[in-house]
C-alpha cells in the first residue's frame, strides 16, 4: 500500500507500525478541508474527527487534536498548556514544526516530538478519524491510542 501513498503519509504509516498503531491510512476521494467534508466522505459524525491544529505557544509548538464538533479557546489552552500566549501558527511554522502541510497534518511522524493536548470529546467515539501527513490521507484510530501514540494529555479544549 505504501508504494500508492503520497510521501508524507508513507512517512505517518511508517511512524504508525513503529508505535504499535492499527489503523491502516485511507487516501480520501478529494481533499477534505474541514471536519464536516471529512466526515461527510468518510461516512462519520464531525466529531469523530480530530482536527489537527498546530498552535504557536510562546515559539514553540503545541499540536492539538480536537474534536471536529469544537473549536478551540486558546486561552484556556494557553492555561492548559502552562503558556503566556497561544496563537495560529502560520503554514511555515507547521511545515517546520510536523513536516507536513496545513490541513494534513498527523499526530505522528514529525521531524521530533511536538507537544500534544488531546480533546476529551474524542473519547465519545468508537472511532476517531486523524490526517494521515496530506490532505488527502486519514487513519482511523481511537482516543486512547492517540493518547497513546502522541503522549499526549487529554483536555478540554472548550
Amino acid at each position: 500500500m505504501s508504494e500508492k501513498l503520497p510521501a508524507n503519509a508513507v512517512v505517518v504509516e511508517s511512524a504508525l507500525r513503529e508505535l504499535g498503531a492499527t489503523g491502516e491510512i485511507v487516501v480520501l476521494p478529494e481533499k477534505a478541508p474541514t471536519a464536516a467534508t471529512a466526515a461527510a466522505q468518510l461516512g462519520c459524525e464531525v466529531g469523530a474527527i480530530a482536527n489537527s491544529l498546530i498552535f504557536d505557544a510562546d515559539g514553540a509548538p503545541l499540536l492539538v487534536l480536537t474534536s471536529g464538533a469544537h473549536r478551540v479557546d486558546v486561552e484556556l489552552i494557553a492555561r492548559t498548556a502552562g503558556v503566556a500566549k497561544v496563537r495560529r501558527a502560520t503554514p511555515e511554522f507547521v511545515r517546520t514544526a510536523t513536516g507536513q502541510p496545513i490541513g494534513g497534518v498527523a499526530p505522528v511522524g514529525h521531524p521530533a516530538p511536538v507537544r500534544t493536548l488531546v480533546d476529551n470529546w474524542l473519547s465519545k467515539h468508537e472511532v476517531v478519524w486523524a490526517a494521515g501527513g496530506h490532505p488527502l490521507t486519514v487513519f482511523p484510530t481511537t482516543f486512547d491510542e492517540l493518547v497513546r501514540i502522541t503522549g499526549g494529555t487529554p483536555v478540554d479544549v472548550e
